[in-house]
């Protein structure tokens, strides 16, 4: 999968840490994050399990999850956590994206065009919406 460190399309900063500074969820998604970020995707999807035990409702935490998951070949539980952010957010183009390429891998071609159609349609300045849905189109 494509684009992603925690900024651009779809994705939001994640849970918000309170004032007196205890919170970890906020803690375990930074780990998470900087864990996915530098290629440790197993490591990452810990962290981020952990968060989302702590803030089960926040797309963000679920959708690095969803990315972590899915870097670790763990492509159903991947899409079941792209199709929870959708449920929480229905218009985040990458987690359209992420749902798509999980279909795609599970051999799904047509609900994979219709997410990545989605996405593509969200964001048509991303190239890698646009290379997955001719991949998936192909």
């Amino acid at each position: 999968m494509a684009p992603r460190a925690g900024e651009g399309p779809g994705s939001s900063t994640g849970p918000e840490e309170p004032p007196d500074g205890s919170g970890e969820a906020y803690t375990r998604f930074q780990e998470g994050s900087r864990l996915l970020d530098s290629g440790n995707s197993h490591a990452a999807a810990v962290a981020l399990e952990r968060a989302r035990e702590l803030e089960p409702e926040k797309g963000s935490i679920r959708e690095a999850l969803a990315r972590a998951y899915y870097r670790s070949q763990r492509v159903d539980a991947a899409r079941a956590e792209f199709e929870k952010v959708l449920e929480l957010d229905p218009v985040n183009d990458y987690a359209h994206f992420g749902l798509g390429m999980c279909l795609l891998r599970a051999g799904d071609r047509d609900g994979a065009r219709g997410h990545l159609k989605m996405a593509t349609i969200m964001r048509p300045d991303e190239e890698a919406y646009q290379d997955a849905l001719r991949r998936a189109s192909a």
